[in-house]
């Protein structure tokens, strides 16, 4: 007989490599003290069970694919940040694809460069957000 072993996902070779949970560990620790927030505030608010980021952070376990999103979700960041961390392959349905820049004006090339520029996602958001606020009060008049 054939051998009927299923051919390795990405996903399936991903979890055989070894766990380093220092990466994540060190994100994680810097957005609950931007946030000010505990383990169990953030596990609780991301829609998890009130010790899921103490394992995560103290125990160093392998969050699931899940919970990276939630996690993710929570703190207003692309997932794929949160799953790349975790040693999970990226899904691609959340993968931003850049439109293309020659079809955009010089002008909206420029803005969106200096918005990618920003390090802090919060303040980047921020500053989206006033854009589009500014945007929007000029088409309404």
């Amino acid at each position: 007989m054939a051998d009927r072993t299923p051919p390795p996902t990405a996903r399936r070779r991903a979890l055989k490599k070894r766990y380093n949970p220092e990466p994540l560990r060190t994100r994680v620790e810097q957005l609950l003290a931007e946030r000010n927030e505990s383990y169990r505030e953030a596990a609780l608010r991301a829609g998890l069970d009130h010790q899921a980021v103490r394992r995560i952070l103290s125990v160093g376990q392998r969050p699931a694919v899940q919970t990276c999103i939630l996690l993710a979700d929570h703190f207003e960041l692309n997932p794929n940040e949160f799953l790349e961390l975790a040693g999970h392959p990226p899904l691609k349905v959340f993968e931003v694809k850049a439109a293309n820049a020659q079809r955009l004006p010089r002008e909206a090339v420029e803005v969106a460069v200096a918005l990618a520029r920003l390090p802090d996602p919060r303040t980047r958001k921020a500053v989206s957000a006033a854009i589009l606020a500014l945007l929007q009060q000029f088409f309404e008049e």
